[in-house]
């Protein structure tokens, strides 16, 4: 039950830190945010962390990056199928972006998401080693 528990807490903690970092990102760049893209960041920050669970450190940074940025764009369009087509709450529309699907997500963010991805990569392993005593963070560039 304890270890339950303690996974419980881990997964909490990583998700309300990825929420409220991609709102924060958010609110910096527009101005304001939305409590959907909590739950979009939390869900973002606990599968980019489980890379490392699953690959269990043996791939490279770069393609963690890569399928970091898949994982953030997909989770982008899971979110705004959902907020702004069916809800119809309009939170954001790339509409007018080059390379946009459905104005949900768009080329330009995605490739942002790489970059971006590098620093949450970091950030979870760092708090995965540092307050939940996981194995300490060793990267191949490569």
């Amino acid at each position: 039950m304890l270890l339950v528990y303690n996974r419980f807490l881990k997964y909490t903690f990583l998700f309300l830190t990825g929420g409220f970092l991609y709102g924060g990102i958010e609110i910096l760049s527009r101005g304001y945010s939305h409590i959907s893209m909590l739950i979009a960041g939390g869900v973002c920050f606990i599968l980019i962390g489980l890379l490392n669970e699953i690959y269990t450190w043996k791939m490279s940074i770069l393609s963690q990056m890569v399928i970091s940025a898949i994982i953030i764009t997909t989770v982008e369009l899971t979110s705004g199928m959902i907020v702004n087509l069916w809800l119809k709450l309009n939170v954001w529309d790339y509409s007018a972006m080059p390379y946009n699907f459905l104005g949900q997500i768009c080329l330009l963010y995605t490739n942002l998401w790489f970059f971006l991805s590098l620093p949450a990569i970091l950030l979870d392993d760092l708090l995965r080693y540092l307050l939940m005593k996981e194995e300490k963070p060793h990267y191949k560039f490569f």
